[in-house]
């Protein structure tokens, strides 16, 4: 397979595409994780509009945050994404995430 933007391979389980062997492991252990009940309802590819104020104090959608999962643990909702690189960009949707939501993204 071909290597993408930041040398992650892609690797596939069960028939899922993951970007990277680490997110691939990853899945692995949540799995294993839900299996045994210490987590419950993992999740793929969570999506989340992400919204900004104009200058009429009105929100507007800005932009789309996709994690790589999401569960929940002990009664806390977890969204989590498996990082090698943190972009500029992440950074800026992780904190437009924490504002929106009220909750910030585990990072793996």
């Amino acid at each position: 397979m071909r290597r993408g933007k930041y040398f992650a391979i892609p690797t596939v389980i069960d028939g899922i595409r993951f970007a990277s062997k680490k997110e691939a492991y990853r899945f692995r252990e949540l799995r294993l994780l839900e299996r045994a009940g210490h987590i419950t309802g993992l999740n793929l590819q969570p999506r989340y509009t992400l919204y900004g104020a104009d200058r009429f104090r009105q929100y507007v959608p800005i932009c789309t945050y996709v994690g790589d999962f999401e569960y929940w643990e002990g009664g806390t909702l977890i969204t989590e994404d498996v990082k090698g690189i943190k972009t500029p960009a992440y950074r800026l949707k992780a904190k437009l995430f924490a504002a929106n939501y009220g909750r910030t993204i585990r990072e793996t």
